[in-house]
């Protein structure tokens, strides 16, 4: 390999990081919420407690809606009335249950869905 071959090689090689290093991952969640991993989804409901009910409260926030939820993982009466309401918006059951579908439009809502929400 010549030395101009060896430079070009380097100078992409040295691009492609940069580029990369501030590419967001594919797997980052929305608005910063952390609080499980983008592909941990069980099935949370009323009386429930944990990472995945933040997760919930958190996403349910970032997309609009007031008042927003207090973000204390603790699945209540405030958290279960504005996932029936975030379900109905997006034409699924409102069972006040997070399951697979009601994960998915968390994660990647329908926008006329969230303004306003009912006080």
């Amino acid at each position: 390999m010549n030395r101009r071959t060896a430079s070009l090689l380097t100078a992409a090689a040295l691009a492609a990081a940069v580029l990369g290093a501030g590419a967001p991952s594919a797997s980052a969640a929305p608005g910063g919420c952390a609080y499980t991993s983008t592909s941990h989804r069980p099935v949370v409901k009323k009386g429930g407690t944990g990472a995945s009910v933040k997760q919930a409260q958190c996403l349910s926030n970032i997309w609009g809606g007031v008042p927003k939820l207090t973000v204390d993982g603790v699945f209540g009466a405030k958290t279960l009335d504005k996932i029936k309401w975030i379900q109905g918006c997006h034409g699924l059951p409102r069972d006040g249950v997070v399951g697979a579908k009601t994960w998915a439009v968390l994660y990647d809502p329908v926008p006329d869905c969230y303004d306003p929400y009912p006080r």
